[in-house]
């Protein structure tokens, strides 16, 4: 074998791994830039945790270089960077000042971060659970980056604005409770991994991904909110849509059956359900 494609073989399997490492890197530095009180800083390094984590897994899948050390190391590194960070960040700008109501106020601050941080370690190890076994084109639950980032997009448009965490604590309390409830959600999200399907992608695409970047250079902190709350939406729509349409099929099926039955001279079946 040749020892010069032998050391290019180690460093393909390195890559991913490195950037795994610098998105928990960025996880990392969220919560000791929260603890000191920068939170603008530890909302964008959640966000840079967010991109790196997305470049990991295709630079894996696109030199295929996929291994179980990989997934295990990934998703230890998301623990920290989308569940222990953004829980810490809004605890320690909003949150904590529920104590102003005494004892229960304070509690009720730290539960909700905590169940925001427990539903992100079950979401990661569902996710798991289930690799291989679901649909790679949907996410069942809001993945736990997407969560991560908009928590932490929200933080920063309100630090950007010159709002305080006090004057908004109790809509940062139901927004993590409810991020952390909808990855452990059924609700289905698209995962955006088998896009795009091939080679090419249409013109439309790249001149979308141009206008975000423009948008984004614009106003990072509140096109980011506006494009975290609109896919946080879409999977709930999409969800409720596709359940009705399910409804929908199941109806027509039930009225086609009776129908035949009655050509036949039968009863039609009895639901029993």
């Amino acid at each position: 074998m040749n020892p010069t494609s032998n050391i290019r073989q180690k460093g393909v399997f390195l890559l991913p791994n490195a950037l795994t490492t610098g998105g928990l890197f960025a996880g990392f530095f969220s919560i000791i830039s929260g603890i000191n009180g920068q939170y603008s800083a530890a909302a964008i390094a959640i966000v840079v945790a967010g991109v790196l984590d997305g470049l990991d897994g295709r630079v894996a899948r696109l030199t295929n270089t996929q291994s179980e050390f990989g997934v295990q190391y990934d998703s230890l590194a998301d623990m920290v960077s989308f569940g222990l960070a953004p829980a810490l960040l809004v605890f320690n700008w909003s949150l904590q000042s529920l104590e102003q109501y005494g004892s229960f106020g304070s509690k009720l601050g730290w539960l909700a971060a905590f169940v925001y941080v427990a539903c992100a370690a079950l979401r990661l190890a569902r996710f798991n659970a289930q690799v291989g076994q679901v649909d790679r084109s949907y996410f069942q639950g809001l993945a736990s980056p997407a969560a991560a980032a908009t928590l932490a997009v929200t933080v920063w448009f309100f630090v950007d604005k010159g709002i305080s965490g006090e004057a908004v604590r109790s809509l940062m309390w139901v927004e993590t409770v409810v991020l952390g409830l909808l990855m452990f959600s059924r609700v289905r999200y698209f995962s955006f991994k088998t896009f795009p399907r091939g080679e090419k992608v249409p013109l439309a695409w790249l001149f979308l991904l141009v206008l975000a970047i423009v948008l984004l250079s614009l106003d990072p902190p509140s096109v980011g909110l506006v494009l975290a709350v609109a896919y946080v939406i879409s999977g709930i729509v999409m969800t409720l849509l596709g359940r009705r349409n399910r409804q929908a099929r199941r109806l027509l099926q039930k009225r086609r059956q009776d129908a035949s039955s009655r050509r036949e001279g039968q009863d039609p079946p009895v639901d029993t359900q």
